[in-house]
């Protein structure tokens, strides 16, 4: 039986750890070959996985992986835009150099990568790109208002993009998770256990997500079984949205 992403170019951003680690993962496991990227030095023991460490605010460090990955394979058939930073801050308390981080890595970077990426997709008539927003987008989030707005700039990009790209072949779709337990997660619930005990109160579904639940939803956008579909922003949330 032929897998969801079968000998696909698949390259993963923030791909060292948590939800990124878990998509690459996912990714391999589905057929695909990985170009996992961080900025930080990580290895994989999977033979489908190839980490590439750079910094994804560095434009010309950004340019020379991605020409890298396209002259080693032809093409580029998936972008997961999937690193992020977070800083959480009340109204009141917003420190500009971390807004202005989170722009960098969160939007601009993203933009940039888009911009790129498209490029070396349309040679070949087509891709596909996932971007990962938040449920914080949607509903909005006491002490996460920087944050929100970063990741309402990604489902804007998202819907733009995806009008823009769809005569050249490429689809732009965005997932939006909910509370996921990760690395992340244990270190927020350390610092704020009882208000997220009652934001986990309201997922319908009755439980946290996981990475995984994150690396199925972009395997399905990424793959040809949802070629009908662009433009999309799939929260996993647990029903935590609505």
């Amino acid at each position: 039986m032929e897998r969801l992403l079968e000998n696909k170019i698949c390259i993963i951003t923030g791909a060292a750890q948590g939800i990124g680690r878990e998509i690459a993962r996912r990714f391999a496991e589905d057929g695909a070959i990985v170009y996992a990227c961080d900025r930080q030095e990580f290895t994989s023991h999977n033979e489908r996985i190839h980490p590439l460490v750079f910094d994804i605010t560095d434009a010309a460090a950004v340019k020379a992986a991605m020409m890298q990955v396209f002259k080693a394979e032809g093409r580029i058939d998936v972008l997961v835009n999937n690193a992020g930073v977070v800083f959480n801050r009340k109204i009141g308390m917003i420190l500009r150099e971390e807004t202005e981080l989170m722009f960098r890595i969160n939007v601009i970077a993203v933009l940039e990568l888009i911009q790129l990426v498209s490029r070396l997709m349309a040679r070949n008539r087509g891709g596909s790109i996932v971007n990962i927003a938040s449920v914080t987008a949607v509903l909005g989030s006491p002490g996460q208002v920087a944050y929100s707005a970063t990741k309402g700039a990604i489902i804007a990009m998202t819907k733009s993009a995806a009008k823009e790209l769809a005569p050249q072949g490429i689809r732009v779709n965005a997932v939006a998770p909910g509370i996921v337990k990760t690395e992340r997660f244990a270190e927020l619930y350390e610092a704020n256990g009882e208000k997220i005990d009652e934001r986990i109160s309201r997922i319908a579904l009755g439980r946290l997500g996981t990475p995984e639940d994150i690396a199925n939803a972009c395997s399905f956008l990424a793959s040809n079984r949802a070629s009908y579909i662009s433009g999309h922003i799939l929260g996993v949330d647990g029903c935590a949205s609505i």
